[in-house]
């Protein structure tokens, strides 16, 4: 029951329905559950920050699967070995593994197509540009 309702939260269409869903739960959850509603209220700004980004990008930004994959690519890469003769042989290996998938990420499938990274690039531009705009006058 708390997961689907905190479910309902990602699930709204734009920001503001968002925080007011997550106020709603938030509501809802505090007699049963308040240690999970006090949890929800205080990581509000975290939890809504994919709100923030293009349509485009939301799904891929909120998943855990590009991380969970990357886990599961060094603990397999790790347990070829078994046990490491010492730390550093350990840093290397994960440090080689996490170079091979930032090589891959930007020479092969990138996660965001470069249209919808433009996007994001010209909305930074105009909130630079505003501001210094506001200054000089």
């Amino acid at each position: 029951m708390v997961a689907s309702a905190i479910r309902s939260v990602f699930e709204q269409p734009d920001e503001a329905s968002a925080h007011e869903q997550l106020g709603r739960v938030v509501e809802d959850l505090r007699p049963r559950f308040p240690g999970v509603a006090d949890l929800l209220a205080d990581a509000e700004p975290d939890l809504l920050a994919h709100f923030t980004f293009p349509d485009t990008h939301r799904r891929q930004i909120r998943s855990t699967n590009p991380l969970e994959r990357l886990n599961k690519e060094i603990k397999r890469r790790t347990a070829v070995v078994g046990i490491f003769p010492s730390r550093a042989s350990v840093i290397r290996l994960v440090g080689m593994v996490l170079a091979e998938q930032d090589d891959e990420w930007q020479d092969g499938r990138r996660y965001f197509r470069p249209e919808t990274m433009a996007l994001i690039d010209a909305a930074v531009e105009r909130e630079e540009v505003g501001p210094a705009l506001l200054m000089a006058s």
